[in-house]
């Protein structure tokens, strides 16, 4: 008989918990028992598995006696503070935060491009960022086949990659546009929580998405760049594949829009090749027909575990260059899918 897990949910009934939810009740692993997971804010909330009712409990290192495999949203302070007691008790865990993402013991892992790196766990998993997540998903069937040497992205982020608290600040801020009211005193979390002055993101654009570096680049920025050369180079200063990244908030509730120039090592590689090794990767979807206008939209996205590549066009000035277009579900495959499927395959490899 195969095993079965005792799961549990950090950040449960965050925007994201709340989807890990829905997707580890949608997924393969064989579910035991889930315990939900939060705040003291948030305990004593009602949500449903599959048609059972779970009360949410607050978190404590003793809720995971006895759990065999974590998911967690909730956070990176409440990652650095649980996860470690949770691997002390037995657990396995995949976390979305960005905790542990550059930990150089803990795998970061997009389970369709380097599935490999999860034998080499010591009890924590990460989840990359959302925008790199469907970058490297376009990219890898293209780095496999023709070799890459260089990325240039600018992201179209959506609301909901700061949180359910964001989506109903830009619907305020809308109504309030739409009404003649002053938008800016319903600014109260973007560009960034953390950061000193807010912006209405409603009929804007906001070029910061986590705080501002020294470097003159944004964490989120820094975050794409090494994060793709750890997931496809297994090291996240290599030099091998050239990455830079301008990170911009949109006003679209789910799903990321990105626009992706990349260089190949090899230069007889066509748009048509691209298209081909992309349209047969698993998880993404070719929507790339311009005489019948079909490319691919956040609107068309949302709810949608795939990754949507379109607008593939070579860069007709240089050899090997070519512009893409990428769109995905930050919240499932950027997030709360990438985090069960991780766990998916754990189960599948025997390494839990």
């Amino acid at each position: 008989m195969s095993k079965e897990y005792n799961v549990a949910i950090l950040g449960a009934t965050g925007a994201v918990g709340r989807r890990m939810i829905d997707q580890l009740a949608k997924s393969t692993i064989p579910v035991k028992s889930v315990k939900l997971l939060a705040s003291s804010r948030s305990a004593g909330t009602h949500l449903k598995f599959r048609n059972q009712d779970l009360v949410v409990e607050e978190t404590t290192p003793d809720s995971f006696d006895g759990v065999d495999l974590v998911l967690s949203s909730a956070g990176g302070s409440v990652s650095k503070k649980f996860l470690p007691e949770a691997v002390k008790r037995g657990a396995v865990c995949v976390d979305n935060t960005s905790a542990f993402r550059m930990d150089e013991d803990v795998p970061l892992v997009v389970p369709e491009v380097n599935p490999e790196a999860l034998k080499n766990h010591h009890g924590i998993i990460a989840n990359p960022n959302c925008s790199t997540i469907q970058m490297v998903m376009a990219l890898e069937p293209v780095r496999r086949k023709f070799g890459l040497k260089q990325i240039i992205v600018s992201t179209y982020q959506a609301a909901s990659g700061a949180g359910q608290a964001a989506i109903d600040e830009l619907k305020k801020e809308s109504q309030d546009y739409l009404d003649g009211k002053n938008m800016q005193e319903d600014a109260k979390i973007l560009p960034t929580k953390g950061d000193k002055k807010h912006y209405p993101l409603a009929f804007n654009l906001l070029p910061q998405i986590d705080v501002l570096e020294d470097s003159g680049y944004s964490h989120e920025e820094w975050k794409m760049i090494h994060e793709t050369k750890k997931i496809m180079l297994n090291d996240m200063n290599s030099k091998d594949i050239k990455v830079t990244a301008t990170c911009v908030r949109v006003p679209v509730p789910i799903a990321h829009g990105e626009s992706v120039y990349f260089t190949v090592e090899d230069e007889s590689a066509t748009a048509e090749d691209i298209m081909d090794v992309i349209a047969d990767f698993p998880g993404d979807v070719l929507q790339d027909d311009i005489k019948n206008q079909i490319y691919p939209q956040p609107i068309n996205a949302e709810g949608s575990r795939d990754t949507f590549v379109g607008r593939i066009r070579p860069d007709y000035e240089n050899k090997g260059a070519f512009n893409m277009w990428v769109v995905s579900d930050n919240l499932l495959k950027g997030a709360a899918w990438n985090t069960v499927e991780n766990a998916e395959y754990l189960v599948k490899m025997g390494l839990i």
